[in-house]
């Protein structure tokens, strides 16, 4: 049997899955403007919860959901206050905690498994998607899961917040924990090699090889920043830096698309200071939940990377308490902020906490002023950590008002422009063959593979294929009768 026709029997199967079960597939283009959505759909999400298992949310991966509504509005993002964070520098964060999940890492996953789906390449009538993650985007891929009907396996290390695994049961997903935490990101690379070898049925949907995780991000993440910038008040703005963590290297694509717009922005990756992978070629443990490390992610397009800035997870674990703990509140009101500033605070989960910092370090390294935006993302909320809040407390005790005076003025006031570096050609360089002791000595990636990697045409190439993803997810749509 041709490659063709079973790719053609597969699809006929899935789309009777998806007919039965009423699954209509956006496209990018809706998830950029969801106001493009059929009538149809709008109005039963009306009827469907945020985190309901009902595909109808397939359309809510967007940063534009209207949580007041249901529906669809302007997107999603926060401007942190300068008494907050102490600089000219305007700091904006596009919000993930209005996403189905509670992180935009569903829209990665989307980007990985629902070109396949539509393509025929993946089964979801005999196969499993396997989401291998240190926490979000293994939520986010088991919850497309069940919207499109697919069985889904989450692999995550076992030290993840508690939060995550009940989660994760909740929604029927089978739970697999790999030893360690955040910093273990090859223990979860080796329980996929044993799936692959000994569950065949079992698709691996990597997020740090999966080109469809960037490629969201280019497409849909890139589009909020630029419509949020877009609508800013402020004479001679600038979009100055662009601050993402790189934990999968999805995200940090976005700032592949702004350089098209705004070739002037300044794009920087930041990571933990315990494990300085990209700053010192390190290794380490730490405690920024949501982030990976130790080795280069095949999708980081690292010659597209200005800057690497390393956060101490000391600092985000503080500010935590900072931003969330009554004294911590009131410390802040007593600084300037308001009672709407504050009640934002809760948006900034401990990887956006990092975010937030990396973006305030790269303010003052280029010593950025008021007319200077720096974007970034803030991945989760603070609902994804309150355990570690009740750990925080139980090991240090009661957070005081001194401790809150302090950490605002050492944490965010005082961050220092260090643990930095700007990247010259040849640090980008090494950098980019840093991926061969990962991926071509042990995932079996090719050294033709990682030379194309350095090729700003493959890129572009790549990041150039949503419209074709789109004209798939239309046919099949059409296929299934829905459309």
């Amino acid at each position: 049997m041709s490659t063709t026709s079973i790719q053609e029997e597969v699809l006929e199967k899935t789309a009777k899955l998806c007919r039965e079960r009423n699954v209509l597939i956006p496209t990018f283009r809706q998830l950029r403007d969801p106001s493009l959505a059929p009538a149809a759909v709008r109005a039963r999400l009306k009827k469907v919860g945020l985190n309901a298992l009902d595909p109808a949310n397939l359309f809510r991966i967007t940063w534009k959901n209207d949580v007041k509504t249901g529906l669809f509005g302007g997107v999603n993002f926060l401007e942190l206050p300068r008494a907050l964070t102490g600089i000219d520098a305007r700091v904006i964060g596009l919000v993930g905690k209005h996403f189905p999940t509670g992180a935009h890492k569903v829209g990665a996953a989307f980007g990985c498994l629902v070109p396949r789906l539509v393509s025929g390449e993946f089964d979801p009538t005999s196969q499993k998607a396997v989401w291998p993650s240190t926490g979000n985007y293994c939520r986010g891929g088991a919850f497309d899961s069940a919207l499109l009907g697919c069985a889904a396996v989450a692999i995550l290390p076992e030290g993840m917040s508690k939060e995550r695994f009940s989660w994760l049961r909740s929604i029927g997903a089978e739970v697999i924990a790999t030893p360690g935490t955040e910093s273990n990101v090859k223990e979860i690379y080796d329980k996929c090699h044993e799936i692959e070898r000994t569950r065949k049925d079992c698709v691996i949907f990597n997020q740090f090889a999966e080109f469809g995780n960037p490629s969201w991000h280019y497409h849909v993440t890139a589009a909020a920043i630029e419509e949020v910038f877009s609508g800013l008040k402020g004479k001679g703005l600038r979009l100055a830096g662009y601050v993402s963590a790189t934990g999968s290297a999805g995200t940090i694509a976005a700032g592949d698309y702004l350089r098209t717009k705004h070739p002037q922005v300044r794009v920087a990756a930041s990571e933990a200071l315990q494990c300085p992978t990209l700053l010192q070629n390190g290794f380490g443990e730490h405690r920024i939940e949501g982030i990976g490390d130790k080795h280069i992610p095949w999708v980081h397009n690292v010659r597209n990377t200005d800057m690497v800035v390393a956060v101490d997870d000391e600092d985000c674990m503080r500010v935590l308490r900072l931003l969330n703990e009554p004294a911590g509140l009131k410390a802040l009101a007593g600084a300037g902020l308001t009672q709407d500033e504050l009640a934002g605070l809760s948006l900034l989960g401990i990887s956006g906490i990092a975010n937030a910092i990396a973006a305030i370090k790269l303010a003052k390294h280029y010593e950025l002023g008021s007319r200077d935006v720096v974007f970034t993302v803030f991945t989760d909320s603070v609902e994804m950590y309150r355990s570690r809040l009740s750990e925080l407390t139980e090991a240090r005790g009661k957070y005081s008002a001194m401790q809150a005076g302090c950490d605002l003025d050492r944490r965010l006031h005082g961050a220092a422009a260090d643990n930095l570096r700007e990247l010259s050609f040849r640090d980008r360089k090494a950098l980019h063959n840093l991926k061969y002791f990962t991926w071509v000595e042990q995932q079996g990636k090719s050294s033709e593979d990682l030379r194309r990697l350095w090729d700003p045409e493959f890129w572009e190439e790549t990041f150039a294929q949503a419209p074709a993803s789109d004209k798939l997810i239309e046919q099949f749509n059409r296929r299934t009768g829905l459309a």
